[in-house]
């Protein structure tokens, strides 16, 4: 799995393996390590963000934050997601 960065005990991570064909860019959260359920954040062509589930049950306010982060440091995350994938696709 590889980490993107952490927000304090949330880890924002992609899988290694996001299918065939790629799907768009996204990060997954998770409190401590990376679970298959963690919470799907979409990220835009434009760097906003879309939640796509939260189905680790992040809490409001606590995945608001991070979601800010998350759009504050998506140029950031887009690079990371180019290097690792090969390429960027996007949600919307």
């Amino acid at each position: 799995m590889p980490q993107v960065f952490k927000v304090g005990a949330y880890w924002i991570y992609f899988w290694s393996n996001e299918n065939d064909p790629l799907e768009p860019v996204h990060v997954h959260i998770a409190e401590g390590k990376p679970k298959a359920n963690g919470t799907k954040v979409w990220i835009t062509s434009a760097g906003k963000c879309l939640i796509a589930n939260n189905a680790s049950k992040i809490p409001d306010t606590v995945l608001k934050n991070i979601v800010r982060i998350i759009e504050a440091r998506s140029d950031e995350i887009i690079e990371k997601w180019t290097g690792f994938f090969g390429e960027a696709r996007y949600f919307c």
